[in-house]
C-alpha cells in the first residue's frame, strides 16, 4: 500500500524536477514566455515633439498586440545619437528596443556614434519619413526657389540658412542641394530646429531648412515655402514644388525605423518584428503620421538592414564630397 502511493509521489516530483530543469535552459521557453514583462523603448528625441509623437503612437499599438506595456524613455541629445548608442549597448533580450534615426549611417562614420549601423543593431522596422524644405519671411525678396538660386550665383556665400546642427539631415540635404544649384550658401548652424526657426522668424537669416516645424508658420502666414525635398509633393502643401520637380537630383526624407541591439534572439525578433509591422500599417498610426507630415515608408527588418547598408555607402560618399568631417573639426 505504501509502495504504490509514494511511486507516483516520487514519479511527480522527479517530473516537476525535470520541468523546472527545461525552464533554466536558454531560450527553452523564450517563445512562449516573451515578452512577460514591460518593454523599454528608447526615444532619442526630447518628449513633445514630431518625433516623440510618432513613436508614441506606434508603441501604443504594438503593446496591445505584444500584451505588454512599452515604456517610452526620452534620451536627447547629440542629433539622436545617445539614444541610438543606448540602444545598441542594451541588453539584446528584447526588453531594450528603440527608435534608430537613419542619420547612424552617416554620425557613425563622422565618430559621433561609437557602433556600426551595419551590425550591431537588430533591425525591426523602417516606420516613416520626414517632410523637410525651405522657408522664408513673407517678406522675402525671394518669391521663389528660382530667384534665390539666380541671387546667390551672382552673390556666392551672401545668402544665409538656419538648419539644426552640422552633419544632420537638414545640413547635408541644403549643401547637397547647393552643390547640384552651382551655389554656394552660408550655412548657420542651430542647436535644433527650434531655435533655428525662432531666428528664422525673427529675420536674423535669410531661410530656414528644417523638417514640418514651418508648416504651422506657413499656414498662418509667418513664412513662405520655397520648396519640398521628398519624392513627391507633399499632400498638405501640394502647391508647393520638389527640389527633384525644379530640376534639382535631391531627395531627403531621412525616414526613422526601429531596432534593438545585434544578437536578438529570433523568436523574440519575430514577436517584435510582427508587433510592428501591424503597428505600423494601423490607423491611429497613420493619423498621427499624417498629422505632422510624416509619409509612412514601411519596410520588414531584414529589407530595412539592406536599405541601412545602401544608406551607409551613400553616405561615405556624401561625407568624402561635402567635406563633412572638416566642417565638424571647425565647429
Amino acid at each position: 500500500m505504501t509502495q504504490e502511493i509514494l511511486v507516483p509521489r516520487r514519479s511527480l516530483l522527479l517530473g516537476t524536477a525535470a520541468g523546472a530543469a527545461g525552464l533554466l535552459l536558454p531560450g527553452f521557453a523564450s517563445a512562449q514566455e516573451f515578452p512577460s514583462r514591460p518593454i523599454q523603448f528608447i526615444c532619442p528625441w526630447p518628449a513633445g515633439g514630431t518625433a516623440d509623437a510618432s513613436m508614441r503612437a506606434i508603441c501604443q499599438v504594438a503593446s496591445r498586440v505584444l500584451k505588454q506595456p512599452i515604456a517610452v524613455d526620452n534620451r536627447a541629445g547629440a542629433a539622436g545619437m545617445i539614444g541610438a548608442k543606448a540602444i545598441a549597448a542594451a541588453r539584446p533580450d528584447g526588453y531594450t528596443i528603440g527608435q534608430i534615426p537613419i542619420s547612424v549611417t552617416r554620425f557613425s562614420q563622422l565618430g559621433s556614434l561609437q557602433a556600426d549601423p551595419r551590425k550591431d543593431f537588430t533591425f525591426l522596422a523602417r516606420t516613416s519619413g520626414q517632410t523637410f524644405g525651405i522657408a522664408v519671411l513673407p517678406e522675402s525678396k525671394f518669391k521663389s526657389l528660382k530667384e534665390m538660386v539666380a541671387y546667390a550665383k551672382a552673390n556666392p556665400g551672401k545668402v544665409t540658412y538656419a538648419h539644426a546642427g552640422v552633419g544632420g539631415a537638414t545640413h547635408v540635404g541644403m549643401e547637397e542641394f547647393a552643390m547640384a544649384a552651382g551655389i554656394q550658401l552660408n550655412a548657420i548652424a542651430y542647436k535644433g530646429g527650434s531655435a533655428a526657426l525662432n531666428d528664422t522668424l525673427g529675420g536674423q537669416v535669410d531661410m530656414l531648412a528644417d523638417s514640418s516645424s514651418w508648416a504651422p508658420h506657413v499656414e498662418a502666414g509667418k513664412l513662405r515655402l520655397l520648396a519640398t525635398w521628398g519624392e513627391q509633393r507633399t499632400p498638405r502643401f501640394k502647391d508647393t514644388p520638389t527640389l527633384k520637380e525644379l530640376g534639382y537630383k535631391v531627395v531627403v526624407d531621412a525616414p526613422n525605423g526601429i531596432g534593438a541591439p545585434a544578437g536578438l534572439p529570433a523568436d523574440v525578433e519575430k514577436k517584435l518584428r510582427e508587433a510592428f509591422r501591424f503597428a505600423v500599417n494601423s490607423d491611429e498610426f497613420k493619423a498621427v503620421a499624417a498629422r505632422i507630415d510624416a509619409p509612412v515608408m514601411y519596410l520588414d527588418g531584414p529589407d530595412y538592414k539592406k536599405y541601412v547598408g545602401q544608406v551607409y555607402e551613400r553616405e561615405t560618399q556624401l561625407i568624402q564630397r561635402l567635406k563633412l568631417k572638416e566642417l565638424l573639426e571647425k565647429g
